[in-house]
């Protein structure tokens, strides 16, 4: 589905860390932008099959802004710092007109988006985590050879995206070759329960949405996070995560929770790491309170006379 199919345009933003392609749209007069950051293997078509739900549902989401992040899609690269990074996605949000807003996140942008929440709390309403990333996906970046061991499937991820950047121009036609002949859809299945469930032109799009180069520069930035920034997050953090997700390990959930003072999590039974694809009106459902974070509280001030 395309972004006019949608009630999404393209735009171009200009940024501290460069231009940044936003798909945007569905205005409906609220100061509260709904942004959308995808994983490290994707753009923003991602949230195409959430956002055709959620119109399915007759709850479509409004104020979308779904943004390429810098090295993916059509957003030029190099890959920022998780800070810079952060204060690009809010000043994507306010150079299109939204002084608050919400902010979702698949994997890799799962983080980013706690990171936006952390930086700027006052004007962040909720978060919503599909299948984020965690300190099991750290590891793996900081110890590869135990990342065999505790995480076969993220550590065999990694290792295909250097074969990849290796091959350099190669990589492309190579990938488009496995899409033609169905077999990038067999060797999705690390990402997806059921790959043959998918519509083909979500599992095809990988061939054109990889970004080797851009996945590993951003493993060496994940070593050094600090998760203990996501303790300053005053909005509900919500998250939903596929029951098969392979790139997160068993802890993650806890660490989350002890970082952040208001967590929930739902875990789908037939999802993968993609449960916003594979499950996008349960996904939808999971983040509920999310969507309806409509505004932030202003803080009780008292007058000169009252103090």
């Amino acid at each position: 589905m395309d972004a006019t199919a949608l009630g999404l345009r393209r735009l171009v933003v200009p940024t501290a860390v460069g231009t940044i392609v936003v798909h945007a749209g569905r205005r409906s007069g609220s100061p509260v932008a709904t942004v959308l950051l995808h994983g490290a293997a994707a753009s923003w078509r991602t949230w195409a099959p959430m956002i055709a739900a959620s119109d399915e549902m007759r709850t479509p989401l409004a104020d979308i802004v779904a943004i390429d992040l810098p090295g993916w899609g059509e957003s030029p690269g190099p890959v920022p710092e998780p800070g810079d990074l952060a204060v690009a996605v809010a000043a994507v949000a306010r150079a299109l007109g939204y002084p608050r807003w919400r902010v979702v996140g698949h994997s890799l942008g799962a983080v980013v988006a706690l990171d936006v929440a952390a930086r700027f709390a006052s004007t962040t309403v909720g978060v919503g985590l599909v299948s984020p990333s965690g300190e099991g996906a750290r590891t793996v970046a900081r110890h590869p050879l135990r990342g065999i061991l505790t995480m076969p499937g993220l550590a065999g991820m990694v290792a295909a995206m250097r074969v990849l950047r290796g091959l350099g121009p190669l990589s492309r036609p190579l990938l488009r070759l496995l899409a033609r002949t169905g077999a990038l859809r067999v060797l999705s299945r690390p990402l997806f329960r059921h790959p043959s469930r998918v519509a083909r032109s979500e599992t095809d799009a990988l061939a054109t949405e990889i970004r080797p180069t851009a996945f590993l520069a951003a493993t060496p930035k994940a070593r050094t996070h600090d998760d203990a920034v996501w303790r300053r997050i005053a909005c509900p953090v919500r998250s939903v995560r596929g029951r098969h997700d392979v790139f997160v390990a068993a802890r993650d959930p806890r660490g989350w929770a002890r970082a952040i003072s208001d967590f929930d999590e739902v875990v789908l039974d037939d999802s993968g790491h993609f449960a916003h694809v594979e499950q996008p009106a349960l996904a939808l459902l999971a983040l509920r309170a999310v969507w309806a974070a409509a505004r932030v509280r202003p803080p009780i001030r008292r007058s000169a006379r009252a103090a």
